[in-house]
């Protein structure tokens, strides 16, 4: 197959993201438009620049959480939906406790963990994390898991293979573009969910409590150089779960 030329993949992208930014740039002075309404993004850059200390640290705090839970939620997610495999009843048995962590707002639930695990510690936040990881590497695992076609294991069954092997061979395989749909969807998540849960409440630091800070400050320009933080932010996890998608798909010849 033909691959996609540097023109499309790349080039096109940066001119269209550079239109945009000009064209916003051109909208705020032209109209005169307020910074608590929406800051020029050349004001953004600059603040982005002069805080950079800043924001980085935050990234830092925030990325560490949404990782340790990125992390936990997908191995729980992945062991559970093994396990919700093998049996239908307890697929059935697990499906509203799923439904039910899907649709668990974070604005209710960060507050209540803050009391449980205490305001100075950084759990709540890996825990909120965790919990928007779970359900979607849940769901497409469980998905990816059942794919497997009833020849495929009757051939598997005709060779005499061993539960592991055929696992390992057949079932595996074929589930494993599910799991990286799952956690490419869940990495940006995990980064959204514990930013989210820094809004109310528990240690300082983080680019949440950053942005809120700036906001009540009335210092938007730096609200949204944190903002820009967390897009870059959700862009390198995804970007690394996309990059060891890759990569194992090269190691296993998919």
């Amino acid at each position: 197959m033909r691959q996609p030329s540097f023109a499309r993949t790349a080039l096109a992208p940066i001119i269209l993201g550079l239109a945009v930014v000009l064209l916003w740039q051109g909208a705020v002075t032209a109209f005169a438009i307020k910074p608590f309404i929406l800051p020029g993004p050349f004001t953004i850059g600059q603040q982005f620049g002069a805080n950079i200390d800043n924001v980085l640290a935050g990234m830092a705090v925030t990325g560490r959480n949404a990782l340790i839970g990125l992390v936990a939620g997908a191995l729980l997610g992945i062991l559970a939906a093994a396990v919700a495999a093998l049996a239908r009843v307890i697929d059935e048995a697990a499906e509203p406790i799923v439904a039910a962590l899907a649709v668990v707002p974070i604005v209710a639930l960060a507050p209540v963990l803050y009391t449980m695990f205490g305001a100075g510690a950084e759990t709540a936040r890996q825990i909120v994390a965790g919990l928007a990881v779970f359900v979607p590497v849940y769901v497409n695992t469980l998905k990816g898991l059942r794919q497997v076609r009833p020849i495929h294991r009757e051939l598997m069954q005709a060779y005499a293979a061993t539960g592991w092997q055929a696992t390992r061979t057949v079932t595996f395989p074929t589930a494993l573009p599910f799991v990286f749909t799952g956690l490419r969807i869940a990495s940006s998540l995990a980064v959204i969910s514990a930013l989210v849960a820094e809004y109310f409440g528990g240690p300082l630091g983080g680019l949440g409590r950053s942005i809120t800070s700036s906001a009540s400050s009335s210092n938007y320009g730096l609200a949204w150089a944190y903002v820009l933080g967390s897009i870059v932010l959700g862009l390198v996890f995804y970007c690394a779960a996309l990059a060891v998608e890759k990569l194992v798909n090269r190691r296993t010849g998919g």
